[in-house]
């Protein structure tokens, strides 16, 4: 018989907090009412933690859990992402008897239908989608989906500055009468980013679509962006982020308030991270605000 070398003691005794593997890939149909599935190619990562008397963690035991737990829980669509990280973080516990804990987190691509603006052309959107679960052997849960979108915002510093120098310049050319009704006329230049809008929520006892989280994510944007755009969409587009200037900060702000509007049956005690991170234009860093909170919180502090 073989030797087990995984059972054996390590030189140096010392737990592991997480043991694994990383980037495991794997189709997944998610189920949508009266539509055909969505399929998913996703990228897994599962781990457990490694006591201090073991020299390693049977890792082929996480791939079979993986294949076998995706298989039997794919036979059919699956309703909810966040169902499947949980189970496969279970079938990991029950597996590893010398574990106390699991862990299965999951990501990927969403590609979404949507028009543009004006021309009403059909394009496509790629929305980035996470679920993550961890299981104890002690009975304690703790589950969090999550979305990724990209959008466009503007500065309403830079823009205010360019305010101030059109209507000294205006002012100079003899304007002062109409200048009000000139400046109303307007869309004032600013300085624009790529922004990344992240919305995490804590499952419990609770459902939420993906397509609302992902609809608190675009609330913290000037304006959403498309991979097509004839010239009167890009015009409105671009008019639309300049009427709609927003500091990294407000854009979380414009998401919390979403969220309390949409979350409104979620328990009090979930948490919820909304974060953004915007690609400065104009400066070599990036910007970045987050906000990491309850619902019950959150609805105290914006519903006052």
């Amino acid at each position: 018989m073989l030797p087990d070398i995984q059972k054996s003691r390590p030189d140096l005794p010392l737990r592991l907090n997480r043991v694994g593997a990383r980037n495991i890939k794997k189709l997944v149909l998610v189920d949508r009412e009266d539509r055909r599935p969505v399929v998913l190619v996703s990228n897994f990562e599962v781990f457990v933690d490694l006591t201090r008397n073991l020299k390693g963690a049977n890792l082929s035991r996480n791939f079979e859990a993986v294949d076998e737990v995706i298989e039997e829980l794919t036979k059919k669509p699956v309703k909810w992402i966040e169902e499947l990280t949980r189970k496969i973080a279970e079938e990991l516990l029950r597996r590893h008897e010398y574990a106390s804990k699991a862990e299965v987190n999951m990501n990927a691509e969403l590609i979404l239908r949507k028009r543009t603006p004006v021309s009403n052309k059909s394009t496509q959107e790629v929305v980035k989608i996470f679920s993550s679960s961890s299981v104890r052997r002690m009975g304690k849960e703790d589950t969090w989906i999550g979305v990724e979108v990209w959008g466009t915002t503007a500065c309403p510093c830079a823009q205010e500055l360019m305010k101030a120098r059109i209507t000294e310049r205006l002012k100079k050319k003899g304007f002062d009468s109409n200048i009000n009704d000139i400046l109303d006329c307007i869309v004032f230049p600013t300085h624009n980013q790529r922004g990344k809008s992240e919305v995490w929520i804590q499952l419990r006892d609770y459902r939420i679509s993906l397509e609302k989280l992902i609809e608190i994510a675009k609330a913290g944007m000037s304006c959403e962006i498309y991979e097509l755009l004839k010239r009167e969409d890009e015009a409105e587009v671009v008019e639309r982020s300049h009427k709609n200037p927003l500091f990294v900060e407000d854009s979380v702000r414009r998401m919390a308030e979403k969220a309390v509007c949409l979350l409104r049956d979620a328990p009090p005690e979930s948490l919820v991270i909304l974060r953004q991170e915007n690609e400065e234009s104009i400066h070599q860093h990036n910007v970045f605000a987050e906000i990491i909170t309850s619902i019950g919180e959150l609805r105290n502090a914006i519903e006052f």
